[in-house]
């Protein structure tokens, strides 16, 4: 099917109707389903549900990605006649006019929010869905007016809204369609929850009334008595009209004196099945996808895997495929692969590739090893296999090999060549002339990217499908190892692997090179592969008994908790539920609403930080979680990842996870372990050196981020006090509150790192306040003096912004790019200019993702460097110490004793000295028995 080709609609049937001027208009038949989506309910749901998500040009879309997941997912699952989305028209509705306090406590939709809905609106229309709002009603009217012309059409419809007002829509043939849950919410389970038909909802909660909607009802009468009431007296009418019935002193006054706002809180949450909308049903049925606007929004917004479910939902023919030819050979004798070993020596690339038993590389064993050396050229040598398939001596394979692999003469070509270099290296093998990755090109050249894997490169830039893994071990339960599988199959899967690495290799060399990008990959990343092989090797040894000490610390510190919080609420209850925690906090403690969502009050972490300040509850609440999160990911989860035969942690650190070029860590992820808190330090206590009369040594770069910052601002004060080596933090809160150093308080030190750390992200007014617990003004004001005295860091923020919203991208110090849109044009406000222009206070997500990246990429950029650099020394110096952990700004050794102060000079030297900026690097060193010594 051609990419501008519209897919057919349905063929259900329709009947007609006369319209008021004679004419007709088609309505759904009994054949047809229809499913109505309250979309600002979904949005909303996703976006708080999903963590942040950046498209590859750094702009928010996890909003986006989560709606256009619950569309294709109505698509594909429920198979609808017609789908419609209904949005909430901008601006107040005829219930503001009827109660001016409507959805007052709402907050104002977040900016990341708000970016989103043209993006939403996009997808929507390229998915040929139709869109309806009408001024003046909310689209829960919209879904009233179609449920009511379905229902008497006795057209199935489906309301998809976690909205509860919908429950009044509820009849033989509407329902409301819970989409999070799977599940259709009928008259049946309305009886369940609130004991009441569909018929007296309306009545039921305007006795109740809605928190969220700030619909005031009735005081002191809740779900169960309204729904005794109505069984007991009928309707809300009768139930005003007789209060004296009710049971109950209070209910009966109550039902007195609010009789006016329980009518007006009726006209408020019933909804209007009569909105001014003509519904052109035809129109509405599914179909009418635009594939190519689709497939460009997709991949503006990186949904490869939703691209993938598009094309599923469509079941149309495959794209033409490029003419592939590869000679692809199972070795299958010694004396066969003794006979292409000088063609591989003599190759000007030469593509490696493993296959393994395991995904870790540190325990997974080699089941083969592939080699190509001209497109369509490649071998593979089967060391392991099913019984009765021909294998060969994986140590005689592997000795003909070595002179090969581990010749760095050999320029070595791969994807993921780290995980390789370990698999290697646990057969015996030192791969060595490792010069290009194919998988960390592609993070150089689209670092917004989320997938750099080679099935999306064959298909991107070679337009090839490879064959997939689940064609040989198959997935899930039926799952077999890769040595289970016929040597045969294994033998082209495991070619190709090498072959199209080799073939792409000369494309992305060309790209780095048209990007400028060739030397930091030449220099930086491709040699850094190595470090990080080896690392991972390395590993680092864990104290299994000392975790197993924690862990009954911290399940009695957990229970201890757990007494007092009950005592406090003075029940038990789930402290896990959000749900069952809020109505402890805001319905019995009686505690303010920080935060609403749709679903209603937020108990988050900010959340209940602040009310920590107000009441002991919140505050035991977020140290239960602390220890909960603590004990689960790594007190109780570390010692089932120590290596059985090594006594060690084996780490994954990734080159291409993060788009600012850090490094990240899996498998475990020790960079988030709290460093400042006392439980965060029992667990790298646990953390060892590796060998009797060994240490370990930290060292880390004091500041990075800020030396970078100066050095780009050229600000000379910030300059001149790093120079001195003055304590940035306490010259800072001297400087914007008017005083002398010797008087700076530690308070005016905590508020003035918070500043030095959070204005170049964007940190606005109102962020400052809430960290540091000051009023909005005293926090405006210590920005404002903030860019006052420091007027360079202002203007290179405004470079930032320009050269990014002028080029597309932003780089570091070395050329690290990374593209970004949605960065504004700024223009002065009122009562904002020094220097002619407005100081930068509240960024968007693109602008502070742009600054962010220059700042920190640079300093991942220094941190890498000096990890080759030490490398490099310690290997020519043939030292038994060893790197094994890289902590965002921080290098861990394992070291023997005897080698401390000469690694420790060898460390400092080579950190400091990795490169000139305008203001010095300096190197905190630490050592100790175990990591939290340090």
């Amino acid at each position: 099917m051609a990419n501008d080709e519209i897919l057919p609609a349905s063929d259900a049937p329709a009947t007609a109707e006369p319209t008021a001027d004679g004419t007709t208009t088609t309505l759904p038949g009994p054949d047809w389903t229809v499913y109505v989506v309250d979309a600002h309910s979904l949005i909303f749901q996703v976006f708080h549900a999903i963590p942040e998500m950046t498209s590859p040009r750094g702009e928010p879309v996890n909003a986006v990605y989560g709606f256009t997941r619950d569309l294709l997912f109505l698509l594909q699952e429920k198979r609808p006649t017609s789908l419609i989305c209904a949005f909430d028209a901008p601006g107040d509705t005829f219930r503001h006019s009827l109660y001016e306090g409507y959805k007052a406590d709402r907050g104002a939709m977040p900016d990341e929010l708000r970016a989103q809905l043209p993006k939403i609106q996009e997808i929507v229309t390229a998915l040929g869905i139709p869109v309806m709002s009408v001024p003046n009603y909310e689209a829960d009217d919209i879904l009233a007016t179609l449920a009511r012309q379905c229902d008497q059409q006795q057209t199935r419809c489906y309301l998809v809204t976690g909205d509860k007002d919908c429950r009044q829509l509820i009849t033989k043939h509407v329902s409301v369609y819970n989409i999070r849950k799977d599940q259709v919410y009928d008259a049946t389970a309305l009886f369940g929850d609130w004991a009441i038909t569909p018929e007296q909802v309306v009545d039921f909660q305007a006795l109740v009334g809605d928190k969220v909607d700030n619909v005031p009802g009735v005081p002191l009468i809740g779900p169960k008595t309204a729904s005794t009431l109505l069984t007991d007296l009928g309707s809300l009418e009768d139930i005003l009209n007789k209060p004296e019935q009710a049971r109950g002193k209070k209910t009966q006054e109550n039902l007195r004196n609010f009789r006016d706002q329980a009518l007006l809180s009726r006209d408020l949450v019933r909804l209007d099945s009569n909105v001014p909308i003509e519904v052109d049903w035809p129109s509405t049925q599914v179909g009418g996808r635009n594939q190519e606007k689709l497939a460009e929004l997709f991949a503006d917004f990186g949904f490869r895997s939703l691209a993938e479910r598009i094309a599923e939902l469509d079941g149309g023919d495959e794209p033409p495929q490029s003419d592939w030819e590869g000679d692809y050979q199972t070795i299958a004798s010694l004396e066969e692969l003794q006979a292409i070993v000088p063609e591989l020596s003599q190759a000007e690339w030469l593509s490696i590739d493993t296959e393994t038993t395991a995904i870790n590389p540190r325990q997974a064993q080699l089941v083969g090893v592939s080699l190509a050396t001209k497109p369509g050229r490649a071998w593979y040598v089967p060391v392991r296999g099913p019984a009765g398939d021909t294998v060969l001596d994986e140590q005689a394979a592997l000795d003909l090999l070595r002179p090969v692999i581990e010749n760095p003469d050999v320029a070595k070509v791969g994807q993921n060549l780290k995980y390789d270099a370990v698999v290697l290296r646990g057969a015996g093998v030192n791969l060595a002339g490792i010069r290009f990755d194919t998988m960390v090109a592609s993070y150089l050249l689209d670092a917004g990217e989320r997938t750099h894997n080679l099935d999306y490169l064959a298909k991107r830039y070679l337009n090839h499908t490879t064959v997939k893994i689940d064609e040989l071990i198959g997935k899930g339960k039926n799952q077999k190892r890769m040595d289970e599988a016929p040597v045969a199959k294994v033998g082209y899967y495991a070619a190709e692997d090498a072959d199209v690495p080799l073939r792409l290799q000369p494309i992305l060399e060309d790209r780095l090179d048209h990007a400028e990008l060739t030397t930091l990959n030449d220099d930086v990343e491709a040699p850094l592969i190595e470090v990080l092989a080896e690392m991972e090797w390395n590993g680092v040894r864990v104290d299994r008994d000392r975790l197993g000490e924690l862990s009954e610390r911290f399940a009695e510190r957990l229970q201890e908790l757990a007494e007092e919080i009950e005592e406090i609420a003075g029940h038990p209850f789930n402290i896990a539920s959000p749900k069952q925690l809020a109505e402890v906090l805001f319905q019995e403690q009686r505690l303010p609403v920080i935060k609403k969502t749709k679903t209603g009050p937020s108990t988050d972490a900010s959340v209940l930080e602040q009310l920590a300040e107000q009441h002991p509850l919140p505050r035991l609440i977020v140290e239960h979680r602390q220890y909960a999160k603590l004990k689960g990911t790594y007190v109780d989860a570390l010692p089932e990842l120590i290596h059985p035969e090594t006594g060690r942690v084996h780490c994954s650190f990734n080159q291409v996870v993060a788009a600012t070029g850090r490094l990240s860590c899996s498998d475990p992820n020790l960079q988030n372990i709290p460093i400042r808190t006392a439980e965060g330090r029992e667990i790298r206590s646990a953390f060892t050196a590796g060998e009797p009369g060994w240490k370990l040594l930290t060292a880390d770069y004091s500041q990075i981020e800020l030396r970078v910052l100066a050095h780009f601002t050229e600000d000379e004060t910030l300059c001149r006090a790093f120079r001195e080596d003055q304590d940035i933090h306490t010259l800072v809160a001297s400087q914007v509150n008017g005083v002398d150093l010797d008087d700076v308080t530690s308070e005016m030190r905590r508020g003035a790192k918070a500043v030095n750390f959070g204005i170049i992200y964007g940190q606005s007014a109102f962020g400052l306040a809430k960290s540091l617990g000051i009023p909005k003004d005293e926090a405006a004001r210590f920005i404002n003096e903030y860019f006052a005295r420091y007027p360079g860091v202002g203007e290179f923020m405004h470079q930032t912004l320009d050269a990014c919203r002028e080029q597309g991208h932003v780089e570091t110090l070395l050329g690290r790019r990374r593209a970004i849109s949605g960065v504004r044009k700024f223009e002065p406000p009122k009562g904002q200019l020094f220097d002619d222009r407005p100081a930068p206070l509240q960024l968007n997500l693109p602008e502070r993702t742009a600054v962010n990246t220059v700042i920190q990429g640079t300093a991942a950029d220094l941190i890498k460097l000096a990890m080759l650099a030490v490398y490099r020394r310690m290997k020519s110096e043939n030292l038994k110490s060893k790197l094994i952990l890289q902590i965002h700004d921080e290098l861990v050794f394992d070291a023997p004793e005897t080698e401390l102060d000469r690694l420790s000079a060898l460390v400092r030297e080579e950190m400091e000295g990795v490169m000139s900026l305008r203001v010095p690097l300096r190197v905190d060193l630490a050592t100790g028995d175990n990591w939290a010594e340090c």
